[in-house]
């Protein structure tokens, strides 16, 4: 059974479903010694916030298949670690959009409205209306740095407002733009015209200190700055001297460069509102964060693909239902391709067709790759890693796809060229499940379970060759399930497919390749 490893405080309710898979175990507040010590004999781990997975940590989780953090930010964790490692780490992009969208919106409804000062001067004893008079934010202009799942969620909640919305993201297609009524511009455009400027983008190098002396100086007078993002996006020296001399009319802050922060410059100033890092930090957040987490979990221990990964080829929503089925076919034609194949791999041909030349292939990519690679390589391969172990063999991959195919929906081809020749597997679904319909010049049908234990036996067509096969298994008493016969010609090439309830040893393999007019015996598991 897999096991899970929970480092950091998660809802105890959120793990009741995970338990049905796994062995979970909740070790919070370790060391970063501690938990390396650990890790090794663990499958998964839930991360949030605090506990740092770095490259040694990840180096010592020998068993790791994916690293899930319960929220957007994956800082704490090293990616290039886990990708080199075939790690997946999957975050929850979406569990707290809504809460994260709502605080940046209460942040500037309090600016706008002067709600801590006035909180604070009459809890006083005093009663000064004419001090703290606001602003409405309707026909106001909100710019929105960043237009992902948070900034486009608070695109929608400021067009309920009435408010003129301009955005920047230069990933971002026109056409998701005018859905949201937001007139995308350039960001020296949106500081000179916005009333309220509002951050929603990561911190990196790029995007430290976005804000500066010269971004303040090219805004309106009285603008007022959320970041309820990443701390550092902004220059908190320059914004609290815009602050002291009037350029910026306020400034709401619920995130620092170094957390937990209880001492900043900023909170000189009056007209700064500074929260707690406060954006996630509602039941409903944290609940979703956890639950979307332990889903891919689930997911990712049956076989299925990750929705919300971080390092490895996603899935769009809108191709789930097309994609996700097809896991199980690219697995299965990735096995019998590197089974069958002889010699030196050169080049590796995906034929994508019907139904899945629709969509995005480079999930269906990663997982053939990773299925070959797994057979012929001791390093751990998986759909985070596999394109970059073949690149680095020198193995070309070319896909191709192709509109039309009779007979079927979908079918998916995998060509893997060697020095001795060229392999084909063509698979395909039917009736929810995978079915192999052709193995090189062989058409035929067969299920590839994940439960069976398969023979590959290639022969010559004769007359009681299937029976002496059988016989060599009978005597070894291992029991067949099933068995399909596919033939080029009576008396010639023929392919002879048995599901067996035990694997193949070797030494019966070997009795099986010295019966007569045999070219080949391969065992297989899936």
């Amino acid at each position: 059974m897999k096991k899970v490893l929970v480092s950091d405080p998660l809802p105890d309710s959120a793990l009741t479903e995970l338990r049905r898979y796994s062995i979970v175990d909740v070790k919070t507040g370790a060391s970063a010694n501690e938990l390396r010590a650990i890790i090794g004999e663990y499958d998964a781990l839930i991360v949030r916030s605090q506990t740092q997975v770095t490259a040694d940590i990840i180096e010592a989780g020998k068993k790791l298949q994916i690293i899930g953090r319960a929220g957007v930010g994956v800082d704490n964790i090293d990616l290039d670690a886990a990708t080199e490692r075939g790690i997946i780490v999957v975050n929850s992009p979406t569990g707290n959009t809504t809460s994260a969208a709502e605080h940046s919106f209460a942040l500037m409804m309090a600016l706008a409205r002067h709600i801590p000062n006035a909180n604070a001067s009459l809890k006083s004893g005093k009663w000064e209306r004419s001090k703290f008079v606001g602003s409405e934010v309707r026909h106001k202009t909100i710019g929105i740095v960043g237009l992902g799942n948070v900034g486009a969620e608070v695109a929608r909640m400021a067009l309920g407002m009435d408010m003129n919305i301009l955005g920047y993201d230069p990933f971002i297609s026109a056409d998701k733009a005018e859905r949201l009524h937001i007139k995308t511009v350039t960001l020296e455009e949106l500081f000179k015209n916005s009333d309220f400027i509002t951050l929603h983008i990561p911190l990196l190098d790029s995007t430290r200190g976005l804000i500066g002396k010269k971004q303040l100086d090219m805004m309106k007078d009285g603008v007022r700055i959320i970041n309820a993002a990443r701390g550092g996006l902004i220059d908190d020296q320059a914004l609290l001297e815009a602050l002291q001399s009037g350029k910026v009319g306020g400034a709401a802050i619920d995130v620092f460069e170094v957390e937990p922060c209880t001492d900043s410059i900023l909170f000189q100033s009056d007209k700064v509102i500074a929260t707690p890092h406060l954006g996630a930090s509602t039941k409903e957040a944290q609940d979703m964060a956890s639950t979307q987490v332990l889903d891919q979990i689930i997911d990712v221990f049956n076989g299925k693909p990750a929705r919300f990964s971080v390092n490895a080829p996603r899935v769009p929503a809108d191709a789930m239902a097309v994609i996700t089925p097809y896991f199980t076919v690219a697995n299965a034609a990735g096995i019998i391709a590197s089974h069958f194949g002889k010699g030196q791999v050169k080049e590796i041909v995906i034929k994508y067709e019907g139904e899945l030349s629709k969509h995005d292939s480079k999930a269906l990519k990663a997982m053939v790759l990773s299925a070959m690679l797994n057979r012929i390589t001791e390093e751990k391969a998986s759909t985070v890693n596999a394109e970059k172990m073949v690149a680095n063999r020198g193995i070309k991959v070319i896909e191709q796809k192709v509109d039309e195919v009779d007979d079927y929906e979908g079918l998916l081809t995998v060509e893997m060229h060697t020095t001795e020749g060229i392999v084909t597997v063509s698979a395909t679904m039917m009736r929810n499940e995978p079915h192999v319909v052709r193995i090189n010049d062989f058409w035929l049908d067969f299920v590839p379970q994940s439960s069976g234990n398969f023979l590959f036996v290639e022969h010559k067509d004769q007359p009681g060759l299937v029976g002496a096969v059988g016989r060599i298994t009978g005597e070894s008493n291992i029991n067949i399930s099933h068995m399909l016969l596919a033939r080029l010609e009576p008396r010639g090439r023929a392919l002879m497919i048995m599901t067996l309830d035990e694997i193949v040893a070797e030494d019966q393999r070997q009795r099986i390749l010295q019966l007569p007019d045999i070219k080949s015996a391969m065992s297989m598991k899936f």
